[in-house]
């Protein structure tokens, strides 16, 4: 099976390249028959190319079993007519990857940011090909627009097609955990656009009897995750509020840097980190390549559910065990979590764990 690998912007070939070191050590011992191919996106891509994202980059993408995407520095581009296209944007339209779906946890041996024994487990199904998002909710053009320099308009689309999709991945993720949904909305004010949000997943959880639905207001779900966080298992939104509250409950169970993400559809996926493109620590080796690396494990957990490959859910398994191995020896830490270990060192420690 092929992977494609495109390194990003800032710390983004560095995280790259230290969660290959385990996904090379669970490819030979799994016998995985993994090959990997490098292209560039962003700067690189920019400097080279004229864009950051070419399309011939995205039509390559589709013939992969996996793609592997850096982080970017999107808010650094130039303008989209000048070649600044948003990488992420593009791959979730152009490989209609809709679902973003970024798990939180705790872990007991590392300090959180709750509550003195408050736990969390949880995942959060965003929605990631329309919604406020004005690159994404138009076939031509921005949801944008601009009347007058002191008036700014912003067009929101929401769908049945996009709102049910979700929610079925949500419902059958449920079905592999606790059995519990929790609809992020706020229909008591967006009533048309979160109210039909609302009405797909009801429609959608009526073919799942087992599992339990609960919907909460967005303000209200950001109280409750700091409160309450062990009533949440599968909670599903729309695009906006779903990349709010991702970030607000991977923080809260230690740092961004602590959560895979991946982005998928029916018939391609990508890894992604929760977290930003961080140019600030970019070169020096400083980077926590904990969440690249949990991305990577996540992507490989996707391909050998979808090509009903075993061997690939296992390695994926092994990796995710690995880096709890790691992280619960202070030692092995990278500096944001109190240790000393640089990214290509922690990437390798996590890789020797695999190979025992």
């Amino acid at each position: 099976m092929r992977i494609l690998v495109l390194p990003g912007d800032g710390i983004g070939p560095e995280i790259i390249e230290s969660s290959l070191l385990p996904l090379h050590a669970a490819n030979s011992r799994y016998h995985l028959g993994l090959s990997f191919d490098h292209d560039d996106v962003g700067f690189s891509s920019l400097e080279k190319y004229g864009t950051t994202l070419r399309d011939e980059v995205l039509e390559k993408a589709r013939t992969y079993d996996g793609i592997i995407l850096g982080t970017q520095s999107h808010a650094d581009y130039p303008a989209p007519e000048k070649g600044g296209r948003n990488v992420s944007a593009g791959f979730r339209i152009g490989l209609d990857l809709y679902a973003n779906v970024r798990p939180a946890r705790t872990r007991a041996f590392l300090e959180s940011n709750m509550k003195p024994g408050k736990r969390m487990d949880l995942v959060i199904m965003r929605e990631a090909t329309e919604g406020f998002y004005p690159d994404r909710n138009m076939s031509r053009g921005w949801g944008e627009v601009m009347p007058s320099p002191d008036m700014a308009l912003s067009t929101r689309k929401i769908t049945r097609h996009c709102s049910e999709r979700i929610a079925r991945r949500a419902f059958e993720l449920a079905m592999q955990r606790n059995r519990k949904v929790t609809a992020i909305h706020k229909a008591n004010s967006f009533h048309m656009t979160d109210g039909l949000f609302l009405e797909c997943v009801r429609h959608v959880a009526r073919d799942f009897p087992e599992v339990q639905l609960d919907d909460l207001l967005v303000d209200a779900s950001t109280a409750h995750l700091v409160r309450n966080p062990e009533r949440f298992d599968v909670l599903v939104a729309t695009n906006f509020y779903g990349d709010i509250i991702s970030d607000l409950a991977s923080e809260l169970s230690g740092s961004l840097g602590l959560a895979g993400s991946i982005m998928a559809s029916d018939s391609h996926c990508c890894a992604q980190a929760q977290h930003g493109s961080a140019p600030d620590i970019a070169g020096q080796d400083k980077a926590n390549p904990v969440s690249m690396i949990l991305s990577v494990a996540m992507l490989l957990h996707w391909m050998g559910d979808h090509h009903a490959k075993p061997a690939l859910v296992e390695a994926a398994k092994a990796m995710e065990h690995a880096v709890d191995v790691v992280l619960e020896d202070p030692s092995k830490r990278t500096p944001d979590l109190g240790g000393n270990l640089g990214c290509q060192a922690f990437g390798a420690a996590v890789a020797a764990v695999i190979t025992g």
